[in-house]
């Protein structure tokens, strides 16, 4: 396993298969972990935590039958272990409602609706990891082609 986690949750099936086609990119670098349901995405990041690994990103579904994506998100928000994990919603069904609380209780960092631009989603993951990285203090030379290297020259000056 490798040591950075991406986390998929998406219930339907095909969809959950277009998103992880979407980060094959990813996948020199990162483990890319499918999950059906927040049920399942909750015994994967236990997994992941247990063996010492990091989860950098959840992209998480928000209709899902058991528990909504927000719901599983401000659980994620909550707990100290994924502090640092970055979040992004993806949805075709929220209201202004859902999204207020997604930002103000999941602190979501991106909202993604589908259906999604495949470049567009590759961007906000690049800008997302490399925050990542920034607030964890990872050296992100290791992962320079997953960086965003505008935020970079931000942060440290080109």
């Amino acid at each position: 396993m490798r040591n950075l986690n991406i986390i998929c949750v998406e219930d339907q099936k095909e969809v959950l298969g277009a998103l992880v086609k979407d980060l094959e990119i990813f996948e020199t670098h990162f483990s890319v972990t499918e999950c059906d349901s927040a049920a399942s995405a909750k015994e994967a990041l236990e997994e992941i935590d247990n063996k010492g690994g990091r989860v950098a990103l959840i992209i998480c579904d928000h209709v899902m039958p058991g528990q909504s994506g927000i719901d599983f998100m401000i659980e994620v928000n909550n707990d100290a272990r994924f502090n640092k994990t970055r979040k992004i919603l993806l949805t075709g069904l929220a209201t202004q409602q859902d999204a207020i609380v997604a930002i103000n209780e999941a602190e979501i960092n991106y909202y993604v609706e589908k259906p999604w631009d495949s470049a567009d989603l590759i961007a906000v993951i690049k800008k997302l990891l490399t925050k990542y990285f920034i607030l964890t203090g990872i050296d992100f030379n290791d992962y320079k082609e997953f960086v965003d290297e505008e935020i970079i020259n931000k942060e440290f000056g080109s």
